[in-house]
């Protein structure tokens, strides 16, 4: 499902199992507890099908609608370059994913700032695997798991961090964003512009950061990832031909107000980027074993 790919962290993220029928499972820490949910659709009827187990059932199912882009509103959204205009036609089903839910989004936020991806998406998983639980109900059998609480994590002593391969820079911006994590989470539903000044308040956490949270948290449709590796050189070179900086994007998307985020994902899932020279980034090795 392409509208949930985005809550993905990586092919071997424990908290999201896929099917080969495209059914999705996802551990989910829902205000009420932790909560496994499976989500299968049935394209030849048109329906989606949800199941979901543990104290947090009840929440997991009531935010499907949402998490399935039902709040998602494209109207006035004008893919004016052929290039996005051919990705809407072969989309016409893809909407903003909206999980009500902040911390789930800024932890593997934060652990992805300013590494590569091998790197972020192997801390988040020895995170979730060494802090986190087991989904409940079939979970359990499907090996899917549910990240740690925002106590649980401000328990995480340094040296443990440091094992996870997630440096200080990072540890403390997840453990700073869990001491407020209450405050975080009343976001969803205030202004995205208000839900970013209060997300950038706290010490590590930037534009790309909050922007991340955003577009999957609050289904911010607006929300674009400056200052990512990839974002402006692969949009640049979709719409131009060229690479472009961030201020160059910023130009570039001003006219798609207030659906830059959707021009964003509509690159993405084109498979448009611009041609990759030299090496890969390589991972970090400094950090104890």
């Amino acid at each position: 499902m392409q509208t949930l790919g985005v809550l993905r962290h990586g092919g071997a993220d424990p908290t999201y199992r896929t099917d080969p029928d495209g059914t999705v499972w996802r551990g989910i820490r829902t205000p009420e507890g932790p909560a496994t949910l499976v989500i299968a659709a049935r394209p030849s009827s048109g329906e989606v099908n949800a199941e979901a187990w543990g104290p947090g059932a009840d929440w997991a199912l009531d935010s499907v609608p949402a998490m399935l882009g039902a709040d998602d509103d494209p109207s006035g959204f004008d893919p004016q370059h052929p290039v996005l205009a051919k990705a809407w036609r072969d989309h016409p089903h893809w909407r903003m994913t909206r999980t009500g839910l902040v911390m789930e989004s800024l932890v593997p936020a934060v652990i992805e700032q300013k590494v590569t991806g091998q790197e972020a998406f192997a801390g988040f998983r020895a995170l979730v695997h060494r802090f986190g639980e087991r989904a409940p109900g079939p979970g359990v059998e499907r090996k899917l798991w549910v990240q740690p609480t925002p106590e649980q994590i401000r328990l995480i002593p340094s040296w443990e961090w440091l094992r996870l391969h997630i440096d200080p820079a990072r540890s403390q911006a997840v453990l700073r964003a869990a001491q407020v994590a209450s405050a975080l989470e009343r976001t969803i539903g205030v202004p995205h512009e208000e839900a970013d000044r209060r997300l950038r308040t706290l010490p590590g956490i930037g534009v790309w950061t909050s922007a991340e949270v955003r577009s999957r948290a609050h289904g911010d449709a607006d929300a674009v990832s400056f200052f990512d590796y990839h974002v402006a050189k692969d949009i640049g070179w979709a719409l131009t031909g060229e690479e472009v900086d961030d201020a160059a994007l910023e130009e570039l998307l001003e006219p798609y107000r207030p659906h830059r985020h959707r021009v964003q994902r509509l690159v993405a899932m084109a498979g448009h980027h611009r041609p990759r020279r030299g090496p890969r980034m390589a991972p970090r090795t400094h950090l104890p074993r």
